[in-house]
């Protein structure tokens, strides 16, 4: 019912940038917490970055602090995840999610999610 529609992933170099977006269609976007979660091969999937409805509270995974940036415009029903100063160790596939207001941060309480798009940072 609900479609979230990821854009912006790729192949870059060690120490370059990328920003990836994530539409969603309908009219409940900022009821949303917005998300983003990656997974690396052989590895299980792992939290990045959360975003509450009106952009007051961000949340970063240690492992980004500092070099990505979660954001939202929520009048084009899309949120962001700036990524600077890539890393080899960030190449994932990146899965851009969404959960109503009131659950918890947990993994489960994200109820749609994205296809997914693929993020390789070379040496």
């Amino acid at each position: 019912q609900v479609q979230l529609v990821e854009s912006g992933g790729g192949l870059v170099q060690a120490g370059g940038s990328l920003r990836l977006s994530c539409a969603a269609s309908g009219r409940t976007f900022s009821s949303y917490t917005m998300g983003w979660f990656r997974q690396a091969p052989g590895k299980e999937r792992e939290f990045v970055a959360a975003i509450d409805w009106n952009g007051g509270i961000k949340y970063h995974a240690d492992s980004v602090k500092g070099r990505f940036t979660i954001s939202r415009d929520n009048a084009k029903n899309t949120v962001y995840l700036q990524m600077n100063n890539l890393r080899p160790e960030d190449t994932a596939v990146y899965y851009c999610a969404r959960k109503p207001l009131g659950t918890d941060y947990s993994a489960s309480s994200y109820t749609d999610w994205g296809q997914g798009t693929r993020v390789t940072v070379s040496s």
